[in-house]
């Protein structure tokens, strides 16, 4: 039994290195990264993160910090099932999604993290344990870049070693993006994978006209064409637009994924485990979407996440996000001939410069 003693969160600001942009949160010049640190009675820690996109993390560090402690305190963090159905009830009135969603998330990724690292196992083989190389794309926050500077910067990341690539769209004229993906298609040459991102801009109807205006540029996929809460729209774009969808980074639950998956409205489910319930979670939609035939896909946290689409037999593409913490990690993710490779350090193995977060610290 693996007593918890301390849950320990922090907030931090972190400075990004380049302005990213999409078409909703516009332009992004720092994101947040809330953590938390879990005790237990033999001295073995785990860590959990979340992030936001630069609002309401204290939201996150309040919940961490006030309402979860007690909740936790004493446990056996081994019955991670148990903890996470026992925090999600506890918090279920005042939250069910938002800043709880990713408290939570938080919290039951640090478990899985101890839970492996008492185990003295990589997090992927303690999942499953599936195939540590997973197809990695990097994921662009670049719909205000000039055209020549995105060129640019898919140069750099084919340089880096991805072998797929994802661009924004959502531009106020969509000649606009058809121009910039037709030049991608060109730059990249036919058959490389290419993916294109809305940021949930479009109504369905503009989303059709969209996608069907993409068509002569085999995109794998077009990404959160839609607000997440119109799955009906979802599926009509699916169903009429002729191209794959991804969605799911702004579902807070499994039962969201669900309503999603069932509906037909969309092709890659995308949890992200920041913010979907954590591990747990995450795995549970991954298996849900299995049922349905399914690949699933990620968003965010590539570091953490490679360790799950490693240990699932229906993962498709990783994707390496632009909110990246190799500045303050050991170990950022390796990436190999277009494969990003799960470590073999116990737990997850995302290891923090805990005195280089120190000055970035919110609270």
């Amino acid at each position: 039994m693996a007593v918890i003693v301390a849950v320990e969160p922090a907030h931090y600001r972190i400075p990004l290195p380049s302005v990213l942009s999409d078409s909703t949160h516009g332009t992004i010049t720092a994101f947040e990264l809330i953590t938390v640190r879990l005790r237990d009675a033999d001295g073995a820690e785990g860590v959990g993160y979340t992030y936001t996109v630069g609002r309401l993390g204290a939201a996150v560090h309040a919940i961490l910090a006030r309402d979860v402690p007690d909740l936790l305190k004493g446990r056996d963090a081994e019955r991670t099932e148990e903890l996470w159905q026992h925090l999600w009830w506890a918090l279920h009135y005042g939250g069910r999604g938002g800043p709880v969603s990713l408290a939570l998330s938080a919290i039951d990724i640090a478990l899985w993290d101890l839970k492996a690292k008492r185990a003295n196992a990589p997090l992927w083989r303690l999942l499953g344990g599936y195939d540590p190389r997973v197809p990695a794309y990097a994921g662009g926050i670049d719909l205000e870049l000039p055209l020549d500077t995105l060129l640019r910067q898919t140069e750099a990341n084919l340089a880096r070693g991805f072998r797929a690539i994802k661009m924004k769209v959502g531009r106020a004229k969509l000649a606009e993006d058809v121009e910039r993906v037709a030049a991608m298609r060109k730059h990249l040459g036919e058959g490389f994978p290419l993916m294109a991102d809305a940021n949930m801009k479009w109504t369905a109807d503009v989303a059709i006209r969209a996608a069907r205006a993409f068509a002569p540029y085999d995109l794998f996929w077009v990404e959160e064409p839609v607000v997440p809460e119109d799955i009906a729209g979802s599926a009509r774009v699916l169903r009429e637009g002729g191209l794959p969808v991804a969605s799911g980074e702004n579902l807070h639950s499994l039962w969201e994924f669900r309503q999603l998956i069932e509906a037909g409205g969309v092709s890659y489910p995308e949890p992200d485990v920041t913010n979907c319930g954590g591990i747990t979670a995450f795995l549970k939609i991954a298996h849900l979407a299995e049922a349905f035939g399914l690949p699933v896909t990620s968003h965010g946290a590539h570091d953490l996440t490679v360790h799950l689409l490693a240990a699932l037999p229906n993962r498709s593409y990783l994707e390496a996000h632009g909110f990246g913490l190799d500045r303050f990690i050991a170990d950022p993710l390796r990436l190999e001939e277009g494969f990003a490779i799960a470590p073999d350090r116990p737990g997850h193995g995302v290891r923090f410069d805990w005195a280089g977060l120190a000055p970035l610290a919110a609270h």
